[in-house]
């Protein structure tokens, strides 16, 4: 476990693990798992590398922190993630009992925090974590810009 990162260091982890992956081909997506101010996990997306369409950042981020913690409810811990999670990933997020989750750039296309489905929000969701968006927003936006611009 990494200690003594202050709160917004763990943004800028995750943002330094997307940029990491980007470098690697994967898109740049990065995630930090923080329970009592220590990093637990991190975590890039990691679809390409795995031939794995679920292993997106925050999947990949959660089932490392569930082996360390020893338990698949992640209920004290924090998640920091580049950009909005997707269905798939904030039903991970909620399944976990994550506490916190809070996001860079908004993902109008594939998100389901606050764009698309609005997973927590649904009433089927057996729960939502406290929000924060924009973290970290303009750099983690600019990282995707840059690597699908280098693509096309």
């Amino acid at each position: 476990m990494i200690r003594g990162l202050k709160a917004p260091s763990f943004m800028d982890l995750a943002l330094l693990t997307a940029e990491n992956a980007g470098k690697a081909g994967e898109v740049p997506i990065g995630c930090v798992v923080v329970r009592n101010n220590e990093v637990v996990a991190t975590a890039a997306n990691r679809t390409l590398t795995d031939h794995d369409p679920t292993a997106h950042a925050e999947i990949v981020a959660l089932r490392e922190a569930a082996k360390k913690i020893g338990s698949e409810r992640l209920v004290d811990c924090d998640l920091y993630v580049t950009l909005e999670p997707c269905t798939m990933c904030a039903g991970a997020i909620s399944f976990a009992r994550v506490r916190r989750l809070y996001y860079g750039a908004a993902d109008p296309k594939g998100g389901a925090v606050e764009s698309g489905v609005r997973f927590f929000a649904s009433p089927t969701c057996h729960h939502a974590p406290d929000v924060y968006s924009g973290v970290g927003e303009s750099e983690a936006a600019r990282l995707l810009k840059e690597f699908f611009r280098e693509r096309r």
